[in-house]
């Protein structure tokens, strides 16, 4: 992994103006909006550490679970934060203006959030689902000792980047093969560095598709609600490209998104990435048991099958860490160096399709 990357995704911030949502200001006057550099790893329950300070004087005297919303729709705590701007802003807005709550928790839409613990188990879980992904197996996250958890938690808590290394080299998890220094090798063995290499990248792809055209990013429709959106949470094993052409971030959207791209060499089953639920299934008791959490988690957002084929789908915009990668990039590059701490890859994709046909 490329340390300069690195570096940019763990420094990475948003600046963000949080208001006090009128019902919940039983003082006047109301307090004004509190300006926080976000961090783009972070999670927007971490941030109520420093908004109930701010708002205390104005705050009614029971408070229920803190919750977020933009425009009306309540933000998915489990989602980055920096996951939620790229794929909420489509034309960045800075400050980013969110509007905050400590009473009337929306559980008919967000999954219950019991603050810093459930933030962190919900990580916890993800990097274990990441792990058998990446080796098939996630023994190395569920025989972390103690401290080497807290020290994981507390350096993404915090964004310190040194100590979040010297634990997670311990778990592992490699980096897949770069096609331009080397050949990739899915065979599992040892490169130079001693890491093993992976095949497969753990991804989790947000896709909002829309009708009608827009050249200007400004113009984009707004997203307000959830059931717009659709969420796949599917591993990419990267392939070979035909005479000797690497695989690119074009090709690993598309292979996530075979009903949009009817592309024969992308969407049969051997190409198709390691998404079907038997394949993702952890054979180990133990392994099983622990990913509950994230089951739960994932069994209760968006995840949406589109009933709809579509065959001249056109991607208006990819955005991964707040920048719009060349769809031509090598993903290998894109998987080892623009990851989250989790070793999952977020990327938002805005797809304009056409009129779609319902699929007999």
């Amino acid at each position: 992994m490329d340390m300069e990357a690195q570096r940019y995704v763990w420094e990475g911030a948003i600046p963000l103006q949080i208001h006090l949502h009128e019902s919940d200001v039983a003082t006047l006057p109301a307090p004004p909006p509190a300006l926080i550099l976000a961090p783009r790893i972070g999670y927007l329950p971490l941030l109520a550490s420093h908004l109930k300070p701010h708002f205390s004087s104005a705050l009614p005297p029971r408070l229920d679970t803190i919750w977020f919303e933009y425009k009306g729709l309540p933000l998915k705590w489990y989602i980055p934060t920096g996951v939620l701007f790229d794929l909420l802003c489509a034309e960045p807005e800075r400050p980013w203006n969110l509007t905050v709550h400590f009473t009337g928790y929306p559980g008919n839409i967000l999954i219950p959030c019991e603050g810093e613990d459930s933030v962190k188990w919900s990580f916890i879980n993800s990097l274990k689902e990441a792990a058998y992904i990446i080796n098939g197996n996630c023994k190395n996250v569920m025989n972390m000792s103690q401290p080497d958890q807290v020290e994981l938690w507390r350096s993404v808590l915090n964004g310190n980047l040194e100590p979040y290394r010297r634990v997670s080299t311990k778990l592992k998890l490699g980096t897949v093969g770069d096609e331009y220094a080397a050949k990739l090798n899915l065979s599992g063995e040892t490169d130079f560095s001693g890491q093993v290499k992976a095949g497969r990248v753990p991804v989790r792809l947000y896709v909002w598709s829309v009708s009608e055209d827009f050249e200007d990013l400004e113009d984009a429709p707004q997203i307000d609600s959830w059931d717009k959106l659709s969420y796949i949470n599917r591993p990419v094993e990267i392939q070979g490209g035909e005479g000797g052409r690497c695989f690119t971030l074009h090709d690993a959207v598309k292979s996530l998104l075979p009903e949009y791209f009817l592309d024969k060499s992308l969407t049969n089953e051997e190409s198709l990435t390691v998404g079907d639920e038997h394949e993702q299934r952890v054979s180990s008791e133990d392994v099983s048991s622990d990913r509950k959490a994230e089951e739960e988690v994932e069994n209760s957002s968006e995840h949406i099958t589109s009933c709809y084929q579509h065959d001249d789908a056109e991607i208006k915009l990819v955005r991964i860490q707040g920048i719009h990668p060349k769809l031509e990039i090598p993903f290998s590059w894109v998987a080892n160096n623009l990851m989250n701490p989790e070793h999952f890859l977020h990327i938002c994709v805005y797809l304009k399709v056409p009129q779609a046909n319902t699929m007999s």
